[in-house]
């Protein structure tokens, strides 16, 4: 049901859910017939990184395959920070969330004798991802949700407004403060809730490489952050080894399932250079790869992703999103190869979320990228995301649905930060290009120093609230980075290439244990806003 954004202005709700991505929609569709209002950025169906998601969702539906063989992939992949539990449980949830999708209209692939069809990705020890149309799935799973959204009379959706703080009283959701998107000097709107759901995404697009929708830059991570919610891992980024290298913003994705297709990674010299990285080669642990494509771009030798043989001229009939993306930049992958390049893909951190995807304040909740439920630890398995998107989101909807909300509380007469405007795109693209160069795939100390200082002068400098919430998104990963010394997961010192076993365990930070690292930090040099 859509409705004005204009009718808004100090409204009440019951239940907000910010996010127009996989988790908000489930969340929504789960929570009906109680009425909720969903807050989406851009158009409904845009801007969610799960729309572009071209593997699947990994689930232990076929013969032979278990959810315990499933959680123990996950955990072996995590770098030693999985919550081995949580992995235990979002694996035997798996099958009834793909029914619900199925339910939903989610037009699964099935094999010749009508089950589900399922590919095998990297690091998986079974064929467990679902897809849709070979990479389609997640273009698929948001249409179909986002129709059955529209269909649901239960659902209000406010298109075109961004969420920029959220209100508190005794350290309790009050509600939210949200600002139009097309018009971002105007008075923001106060809309009073007692359950507020972030479903915002991911921080991609605070990175000059990254395969995120522009909506993708933190916002959620650092409303929460603002309002004193706990942040967990928020050093870990994954960075996808095989972004088209195209010169486009964002970089086109050329799924992990063409690996594990055949498909192989050469240098400039034709040369295949994962074999002597990793036994499983291509098909070892994103970061892996994502370090073994980093090394030869930097020893200027380029990378590149050739699937002439293992697909040819099958490649656009089982691949037709990435074969799209390549011809649209003037490449024939049947019978050229792919320029790739490392881009942050998908953020491990987040809010910290319970089993029930409550954050540390009342009255909010997490789910989706935005949130850190302990699943994923320092290193994502592959399609592991949309399932835990799905998870969670319903088990959000259950709380809220087994308990009483009270009474939204009195909204403050006045905006907590009035100042709106669009930042200077200049100072953004700064803010990118030091995220990339500095807390980018390999990172080290005096580079995370000086972005350290740089975001937290951002923070304590930025006029505009939007350019403010990215500093501190950045700030949290930058941080969390410098303090992690050692080489983890996703997360590469080159400065302290070593696994340290007593490091072996979360962080659990805040946005004040953020700007005290920051603090510590003032005395060394500093880069120049």
């Amino acid at each position: 049901m859509q409705h004005n954004i204009h009718n808004l202005a100090r409204s009440t709700d019951d239940i907000i859910i910010v996010g127009g991505g996989l988790a908000g929609l489930f969340c929504a569709l789960k929570l009906a017939p109680r009425p909720v209002t969903l807050i989406s950025a851009a158009p409904l169906g845009q801007g969610a990184s799960s729309a572009w998601a071209q593997g699947g969702i990994a689930a232990a539906v076929a013969e032979g395959d278990t959810p315990e063989a499933h959680a123990a992939d996950t955990v072996a992949v995590g770098g030693g920070l999985v919550d081995a539990a949580v992995a235990l449980g979002i694996a035997r949830e798996a099958a009834p969330r793909i029914h619900d999708l199925l339910a939903y209209g989610v037009p699964f692939d099935r094999d010749l004798e009508g089950r589900l069809a399922v590919g095998r990705e990297a690091a998986h020890s079974a064929r467990r991802i679902v897809h849709v149309r070979g990479d389609g799935a997640g273009a698929a799973i948001i249409a179909a949700l986002s129709q059955a959204v529209r269909r649901t009379p239960s659902i209000r959706v406010i298109e075109g407004l961004v969420a920029e703080a959220l209100l508190t009283e005794a350290s309790a959701v009050a509600g939210l403060q949200l600002r139009e998107t097309v018009n971002p000097s105007a008075t923001p709107l106060l809309l009073a809730a007692r359950a507020v759901v972030l479903a915002t995404g991911g921080i991609g697009h605070l990175y000059a490489v990254t395969t995120n929708p522009p909506e993708a830059s933190g916002s959620g991570l650092a409303i929460a952050a603002r309002a004193g919610a706990v942040i967990a891992d928020p050093e870990f980024v994954q960075f996808h080894p095989t972004a088209i290298s195209v010169g486009r913003d964002p970089a086109p994705l050329a799924t992990e399932a063409l690996r594990g297709e055949g498909a192989t990674l050469i240098n400039g010299k034709g040369e295949r250079f994962m074999a002597a990285r990793h036994p499983l080669a291509e098909l070892a642990p994103r970061d892996i790869v994502a370090r073994g494509v980093f090394a030869e771009i930097a020893a200027g030798r380029g990378a590149f992703l050739d699937a002439r043989q293992a697909l040819g001229a099958r490649f656009a009939d089982k691949f037709p999103t990435v074969h799209a993306s390549c011809i649209a930049a003037g490449i024939d992958p049947a019978t050229q190869i792919i320029p790739i390049a490392p881009a942050a893909h998908y953020h491990m951190g987040g809010v910290a979320v319970d089993e029930r995807g409550r954050s540390s304040i009342d009255g909010l909740w997490a789910g989706g990228e935005v949130s850190s439920t302990g699943a994923h630890g320092a290193n994502r398995l592959a399609s592991n995301s949309l399932l835990e998107a799905v998870v969670y989101a319903a088990r959000i909807a259950d709380d809220i649905a087994g308990r009483t909300l009270p009474s939204p509380a009195r909204l403050p007469d006045a905006p907590l930060a009035p100042r709106g405007g669009s930042p200077d795109p200049a100072v953004v693209q700064r803010l990118r290009a030091m995220m990339s160069a500095h807390v980018g795939v390999v990172r080290e100390g005096d580079g995370l120093t000086d972005a350290v200082h740089h975001f937290a002068a951002l923070d304590r400098e930025a006029t505009s609230i939007t350019l403010r919430n990215m500093a501190i998104s950045a700030l949290h990963v930058a941080a969390s980075a410098w303090r992690r010394r050692e080489s983890r997961g996703a997360h590469f010192r080159a400065d302290h290439p070593a696994e340290i076993p007593a490091l072996a365990q979360r962080t659990m930070t805040s946005l004040a244990t953020a700007r005290e690292i920051a603090e510590s930090l003032s005395a060394l040099p500093r880069a120049a806003p």
